[in-house]
């Protein structure tokens, strides 16, 4: 079935674009972004059950950006009678016009930037999903929860807790302008399973989640990830330490898409281009990885929670080849930075909701396919250890810098996997060093898109990463 697009915002389009034409009676420019997204969010343990009509993208207003004499000014607003725009029209230009007037009074320098393009486009999208959020059966879904929550507790040994959660939110945004309107609708779902365990006073806790540009029907493969779970807790709790040192790595599809998203991701966001914030901007077109790495960044490399089919700036999607072969050929960028930089926007300008500014931000950012057998991977290798599973990661765009906190590594010795188990692992470097060091790259990939990413320490969006098996070397501790 087609996710069908709000009746909500398809009654206040007229209304918005007469408010459009009444502000281009006094600005250069002007836009308007409406949102209608509606989700839930289930979390079900042996200690707590909580189900809430809300997920990180569930939201309802609109937000106008205006241009003036080379400065852009927006307002946010959730309250509109599309009968009368021009209430809303006066109350705004007090607004717009106040936050401009601070800016000329302060004798601050801002980038003084040209008009956006209003080129004419037209655009519905209603994307397929099987079933929608909003119509989901919750009692059904919170029995099915709860049945695995129980399960993990009767089978897993030492287990103190099982955690089963799902959210799912049904999108859908609106952008016009004067010569402009673009409308989609589609519905992308998350859930995971968590086991806490205990073993000799050592606590541990595995995750294993999965996510896709799905309705609630993702959730019937929980159950499968609640025996990865379980199987995951009694290895780290008999876990070791590494030793520090640098080693041969294969990374699982997850940990090469936490290195994408680190390595690559922020560090290549055009925004900091402008601000000179990136070391990226000095490596256009040089050498930053081996021949064996090729990566790609935009809603349509992949089909994930993050695949729309245009952002929150009104640009079309896009697929950009970010490396080629070791060559860094470009980066990514929301429209006003692209202006400033005097390229063009990549689709990816994206706001945390209608009350929040435009930031450049990553959609689906993967590492390409290549063709070396996960064993010859293996085989390969003297020392060292297959990485899988991920907690965290953070980057230093300025200096390349790279701390990636992997869940578990299993040791290889003289090209065999051996069976133990070390966890956490802690893997730093110098982002060139590491991709410079992949020199073998598997066919398979998987795309994974459970949880969000901040601008910093704010601004939370929507994003997914991966890649295929890699064969690299890095330092572990």
């Amino acid at each position: 079935m087609k996710a069908p697009f709000s009746q909500f915002l398809t009654a206040q389009a007229d209304g918005l674009k007469a408010l459009i034409a009444l502000l281009g009676r006094k600005y250069d420019y002007v836009s308007v972004l409406s949102t209608d997204s509606r989700g839930f969010s289930a979390r079900i343990s042996q200690k707590s059950k909580s189900v809430v009509n809300d997920t990180m993208t569930t939201e309802r207003g609109h937000v106008a950006r205006v241009h003036s004499g080379g400065l852009y000014s927006e307002a946010a607003f959730n309250e509109f009678d599309p009968a009368h725009p021009e209430e809303t029209a006066e109350r705004l230009i007090r607004m717009l016009d106040s936050q401009l007037a601070v800016l000329r009074a302060a004798g601050v320098q801002p980038y003084e930037t040209a008009a956006l393009s209003d080129d004419p486009q037209a655009l519905f999208v209603e994307m397929e999903t099987e079933r929608l959020p909003e119509n989901e059966d919750m009692e059904a879904l919170i029995e099915k929860l709860s049945a695995i929550s129980d399960e993990g507790m009767k089978r897993g040994e030492g287990v103190l807790d099982c955690m089963a959660t799902a959210q799912s939110t049904h999108i859908c945004k609106m952008f016009l302008t004067a010569h402009r309107d673009l409308r989609q609708s589609y519905v992308y779902s998350e859930g995971g399973v968590a086991v806490i365990a205990m073993q000799n006073g050592r606590n541990e806790v595995s995750h294993e989640g999965l996510s896709g540009r799905r309705g609630p029907e993702l959730f019937d493969g929980l159950r499968a990830r609640l025996d990865d779970a379980l199987r995951v807790s009694r290895e780290l709790l008999s876990a070791g330490r590494v030793e520090p040192g640098e080693y041969d790595i294969i990374t699982a599809p997850d940990v090469s898409g936490l290195i994408a998203h680190e390595a690559f991701g922020h560090g290549v966001e055009m925004d900091m281009f402008v601000k000179e914030r990136a070391l990226g901007a000095q490596y256009i077109d040089r050498r930053v990885g081996s021949d064996c790495v090729t990566m790609h960044e935009g809603a349509l490399c992949a089909e994930n929670v993050t695949s729309y089919a245009f952002d929150d700036e009104g640009t079309l999607a896009g697929d950009v080849t970010e490396i080629d072969h070791g060559i860094l050929k470009t980066g990514i960028c929301d429209a006003l930075s692209a202006l400033r930089l005097g390229t063009r926007p990549t689709g990816n300008g994206k706001r945390e909701n209608f009350e929040h500014k435009v930031y450049t931000r990553m959609t689906n950012t993967v590492f390409d396919s290549g063709s070396d057998r996960l064993e010859d991977m293996i085989a390969s290798i003297e020392k060292g250890y297959l990485l899988q599973g991920i907690s965290s990661g953070m980057e230093d765009p300025k200096h390349w810098g790279i701390q990636c906190i992997v869940e578990r590594g299993y040791e290889i010795l003289n090209g065999k996997l051996t069976g133990k188990v070390v966890a956490p692992v802690v893997m730093t470097g110098y982002v060139p060093d590491l991709l410079g060091s992949v020199s073998m790259v598997s066919p398979d990939r998987a795309v994974f898109g459970n949880g969000g990413c901040g601008k910093g320490h704010k601004e939370w969006v929507k994003v997914a990463d991966g890649g295929p098996y890699l064969k690299a070397r890095a330092r572990l501790g």
